[in-house]
């Protein structure tokens, strides 16, 4: 009876080793595909804006902009100050966010669907001005937070990542996730990193920074979509670096992500 028992514990350890295994690289895969998404929404984002406000016949009456997506396509639409109408509309691939395949500046009503993205919009960032406090936002001079709205089932996520005109850094930290309802009532939340990390992409002698760090607490054990978005957006397409890592205190281990690659490597400590 007891060699029984042996061989079946021996049977089971195994597999419990593949079980977290498989268990963390379906972690890391459901990251980079929120970071892909996430990365996505902001280059179009930056794009669009650009464009839009460079433009002399729409830019003096621009009041806001969304951002949404059908499968591989991605849309901009601007409204005016009145958000009655849509003055502007850029629509991008996944294969060229740079370039949009379709402008158009028919002015004409806001259409229902995308009525109710400003609508959700405005009412979870009027819910966090008025909650502020609750939140812990504290966004320094120079760094400014961006909200990137995006549907998913039964509600919205609305990520704020840091921006920054400042050159030569990477705005990784003071970010966050609120999960909303369908008509934008937050139902949870939660902040990434506790305070902002401005990380230097030059040396005190302006030496070129190839990889970067930073620690995450038990908070947020493993790297995060939206530090794999602002590098993408900073330290790879700015800066032309490659990599970056997170070094984790609760797993006690490393997160190497490879922007070339689009992929995590991790490392026992």
């Amino acid at each position: 009876m007891k060699k029984i028992i042996y061989i079946l514990i021996l049977g089971i350890f195994p597999i419990s080793i593949f079980s977290q295994e498989r268990s963390e690289k379906t972690i890391l895969d459901s990251i980079i595909k929120e970071a892909d998404l996430l990365y996505n929404y902001e280059k179009v984002t930056w794009n669009s804006t650009d464009l839009a406000y460079t433009n002399e016949k729409i830019k003096e009456n621009i009041g806001a902009y969304i951002v949404y997506h059908s499968n591989d396509t991605l849309f901009a639409v601007f409204a005016d100050k009145e958000f009655k109408n849509q003055i502007a509309k850029y629509s991008f691939t996944k294969k060229n966010l740079k370039t949009p395949y379709l402008e158009d500046f028919e002015a004409k009503p806001i259409p229902k669907k995308v009525s109710k993205l400003f609508e959700v919009k405005n009412t979870i960032l009027k819910n966090l001005n008025s909650n502020s406090q609750e939140y812990g936002f504290n966004f320094q001079k120079g760094f400014n937070p961006n909200p990137v709205l995006i549907p998913k089932l039964n509600g919205f996520k609305l990520y704020i990542i840091i921006g920054t005109p400042n050159s030569n850094v990477i705005p990784f930290g003071n970010d966050y996730l609120f999960n909303t309802d369908e008509i934008g009532n937050v139902v949870d939340w939660k902040k990434f990193h506790k305070t902002l990390i401005a990380t230097q992409t030059k040396g005190p002698n302006n030496e070129v920074v190839v990889s970067a760090i930073h620690s995450h607490l038990k908070m947020t054990p493993y790297i995060s979509a939206t530090d794999i978005c602002t590098f993408r957006l900073y330290g790879f397409d700015l800066f032309g670096m490659e990599e970056f890592i997170v070094s984790s205190t609760a797993l006690n281990k490393t997160f190497t992500y490879n922007a070339i690659q689009n992929s995590i490597v991790v490392t026992d400590l």
